[in-house]
Order: structure tokens, then sequence, then C-alpha cells
């Protein structure tokens, strides 16, 4: 196949193109936005995403505007603090944050998104602030090293994970004073796991238990390259320990499903049978999120769930708990937030990243890239409000009503105290542009499919179907100090460099195929 080369002036309308496309984003979104709160202003929206974000152009509508508009509203959660900068979840006072109004349940989700913008310097002051600042890394689960590592990867520099090494070591072993039971697993209040009632409620769930574990590995992997190998070797016990136990005693072979054990346990009966829960909660496949599931053992039959209407599929879905459940349930009476079915952002996110890592990293049969594909524009599609008047807008809050695509707390709020909102709560429009989940780097790392590494290989592998897209590609990605370009073009007439799928490193072609599957090459 013939190597073409970038040359300037094709990188220049690869440039005006898709920042023609971002401008007319922001241009949409100000206009049609009521800006209760920002910390960086829609009046600097525009400068701050041209400096920042990688660039995307596809043939889905849905997809695309929602990629533009996610970023959007991560920039009004960007906040400058004499401490430097922390991301936040909710951009009005919430009485249950701490400092900065941060909260570190959705931390996890921040940094992965966070960590494809061009000034690094955001989220590495954020990462300073949890462990050497005033941040609270433990008012909910929050999977914090594994967060560092990956931050670390994308930027091509360790020097935040070594600088932080032994205040991560010391988080895990305080949740470990707080959390870790005899039996050797970790149990959590569905709470502090921001699920709040839950089907299957507190106990030894399987999130808090695929954050250690992550946790674990991560620390193993930088306390290796800080030449500290007892604290390697350590960690890399406590994961494989975990791994054993999550299997073992989480895995419910009779519903080919990771379930929670509920209550705490006891050194007398950790070596008892007990009985899991009686329902599958999405959050059963947070597992493949961290590759915590050994390959080869048949466990990825769970994920025929997620597209089985009786399980996990909804029109405005998936759903926080499977729908053939009788404890299955859309209320709009008692607590606001509840994960007993409706959908939440927060754990769409987990479900895709974990099913990207299915689809690249285990053999099987149970889902398929058509599916990704689907669940993603089913997640794209979420992303809208009708307003009073009939219009639509581009609108991202809590949870979500599965069935017909009402954000729920929203709906709720805002009928309390006859008809004002609750100041108590947050005030107008509390969950307004939330920050509790991804959607961009599902799209760089899932559907085009940069799988980030720790070495200066650029691996991709798109999940777009192979009877699907005809064209796409993402620019101005800047990865371990490089500028990268992934292209998609079936035929070669939609770019004009030649058929196939391209991936150039600051214009220089690195790697291609004539098909959409795994490539990968050096970078220069």
């Amino acid at each position: 196949m013939k190597r073409v080369i970038l040359g300037a002036s094709l990188l220049l309308a690869i440039g005006s193109a898709t920042a023609a496309g971002l401008d007319a984003y922001v241009e949409r979104f100000n206009r049609e936005d009521e800006e209760l709160y920002s910390n960086i202003p829609n009046s600097e929206a525009l400068a701050f995403l041209r400096k920042n974000i990688p660039l995307f152009e596809c043939p889905d509508e849905d997809i695309e505007r929602t990629y533009y508009f996610r970023w959007w509203t991560y920039r009004k959660h960007v906040r400058k603090t004499p401490e430097g900068y922390v991301v936040t979840e909710f951009l009005p006072q919430v009485s249950w944050s701490r400092k900065y109004n941060t909260i570190c349940c959705p931390a996890g989700h921040q940094f992965r998104e966070g960590r494809w913008l061009h000034d690094g310097e955001i989220i590495s002051d954020y990462a300073r602030f949890y462990f050497g600042g005033g941040g609270k890394p433990r008012q909910y689960s929050f999977w914090a090293a594994d967060s560092v590592l990956n931050y670390c990867m994308v930027r091509g520099d360790d020097t935040l994970a070594l600088d932080l090494l032994d205040e991560l070591v010391g988080n895990y072993r305080e949740w470990e004073k707080v959390r870790l039971l005899p039996d050797g697993l970790f149990w959590q209040i569905d709470d502090r796991d921001g699920m709040e009632v839950s089907v299957g409620g507190s106990g030894r769930r399987p999130t808090i238990n695929s954050y250690m574990f992550g946790d674990a590995r991560a620390i193993a992997s930088i306390a290796t390259k800080a030449g500290r190998p007892e604290i390697a070797k350590e960690f890399t016990a406590k994961a494989e320990r975990l791994r054993e136990l999550v299997n073992e005693r989480l895995w419910s072979e009779k519903d080919k499903f990771y379930k929670t054990l509920p209550g705490k346990g006891s050194a007398a009966s950790s070596e008892e049978a007990e009985e899991w829960v009686d329902v599958r909660e999405q959050h059963g496949f947070t597992p493949w999120y961290f590759h915590l599931p050994e390959k080869g053992k048949g466990r990825e039959v769970a994920w025929r769930q997620l597209m089985d209407p009786k399980g996990f599929r909804a029109p405005f879905g998936p759903t926080t708990a499977e729908r053939r459940h009788p404890g299955f349930k859309i209320s709009y009476e008692g607590h606001e937030c509840q994960w007993n079915g409706p959908s939440w952002p927060f754990a769409t996110s987990v479900t895709l990243t974990a099913m990207a890592n299915v689809l690249n990293d285990y053999p099987q049969q149970a889902i398929s890239r058509q599916d990704y594909l689907e669940v993603l524009k089913t997640y794209a599609r979420s992303h809208q409000r009708e307003k009073d008047d009939g219009s639509v807008v581009c609108w991202i809050d809590e949870n979500l009503n599965p069935l017909t695509g009402d954000w729920i707390s929203r709906t709720r709020l805002k009928s309390w105290k006859d008809g004002t909102w609750d100041p108590g709560k947050g005030g107008k429009e509390r969950g307004k542009d939330y920050n509790h989940s991804t959607f961009c780097d599902l799209v760089i790392t899932g559907l085009v499919g940069l799988r980030p590494r720790a070495d200066d290989v650029v691996e991709v592998n798109p999940l777009i179907p192979q009877d699907g897209w005809d064209w796409c590609r993402m620019s101005n990605l800047l990865y371990r100090g490089r500028l990268l370009t992934i292209q998609w073009d079936r035929d070669g007439s939609r770019f004009g460099n030649g058929a196939g799928l391209k991936v150039f490193a600051d214009g220089k072609l690195i790697a291609e195929a004539d098909g959409l599957q795994r490539v990968s090459g050096k970078l220069p």
C-alpha cells in the first residue's frame, strides 16, 4: 500500500474544516444556553476549546454533536483556585461537596475525560489537590491510582504518578482500615458508591472491589517505575488476591453475573457459603473496566444482559437494574436520585469503557462492535431536553427515565417548594451540565479506537462496525507529546488522501490498513 505523508497544506485544510465545525457548535450551544453558573464563562468557551480539545467529525449527527457538547460542558467545571485547578461535579454549590465544591465520586471519570485536554496542568493540579492539598479522596469510592496512571500514559510523562506514589499508597491503606473485611473483600454503602437506593443495597459490591483491584495494580506499576520493588510486590499480591476473591465470591455462576454479597461478613463466616442479592445490577459490568476477569473463563456471557430488553436494554438506557426484576422501578416519589432502574450517565460510562475492553482484549461472542455503536448512540441521543416551548436543546443532567428520556431529578426538584428550587439541594437547575460521566473519552478510546499504552507504540482499533460508517476523523489529538490524526475513509473520497484507515503523528503516516482493524505504529 502506498505511503502518504500529510503536507502542510493538507494539515491546514484538516484544521480549518474541523475548527469550523467546533466554532459552529459552540455558537449554537452558547446561543441556546441559559448561563446560570460557570467557572469558565460561555464568552471564553471557544478560546478554551480551540486551545485544548481533539477535533472530531463523523457521519452520525447525534454522536458528533454530543462529543462537542460534552467538551463544552466540561469546560464549565474547570475551576482555578488558590491550590491550582480543580474540576467540579455540580456547578452550583451543594451542601455535600467539599473544598471548592469538589466531590470525589465522579473524579475517576473527570480524569479519564480531562486527560485529553492539551493543558495538562488542569488534571495534574486536580490530582495534587486530592493527594497533596485540601481534597477528600475517600468521601466516596474513587479509583484514584488507576486514574493518575492512565493520565500519565496519555501525557507520556510519569512525573505526577511518581510524585504521588506515597500518597496513593497511603490512600489505599486508609481504605483498608475502614472498608477491608476479614474475608479479604471490601464493602461499601451503596450511597458512598454514589449509587443510593439501589436494589442490591450495601455490602461487598463489584464496584469498590474492582476499584481497589485497579488501584492496587496501578500502584504496583508506578512502584516498579519508581524502583521500589517491595511496594510493587506487595500491591501485585493485593491485586491478585482481590481478582481471585471477586471471581470466586462475587461471580454467580447460576446467574452468570457479578453480584453483591450483602453485609460485612466476619472471620467466622468468611469461608461459609453466602447468598448473593437476587438482582443483576449494571455495576456488575465494572470488573471489565479494570480487566479484572481472566480471559478464557467464559464470564463474558454476562454481556448478553446488556442488549436484552429484559436485562438492561431500554430506549434511553441502559438501566441500572435488570428490568425483569420485581424491584426495578422508575419512581417519581421518595429520593430524587435512585439507582433501582433509572439510567445514570455515570454507570453508562463505566459500562461502555468496560465494553470496549471486552471487544479489544477478550475472546467472546456475547457482544459485537454493532452493539457498542448502538449503546453509544443511545447514550448520545439521551443528551437532550424538550423545553416548554417545544424546542429541543442539548442537555446533560443526573438520572434519566430510560423509557421516556425525562431527566428525573430535574423534574422532581423543579416541583419542590411550591414551584421554586430548593436552595438546600443546590438551587435552580442543580443538575444542569452535570459532570459525573464521560463521553469524549468513549469516542476517543472506544469508537475511534486509540488504546493508550505505556510505551511509544500507537495502537488503534476502531469499534466502528465493518459495514458501518464510510468515514470519520479525529485530529488535534495530543498523545505522548505528538499530535495524532486518526482517519477512516472507506474509498478515499471524503478526505482526498487515500482509502482506508490511517494514523498520522505530527503529520507523518505511522500506521495504515485497508479496512477497520487493529493497527499500530511507533511515534516518530
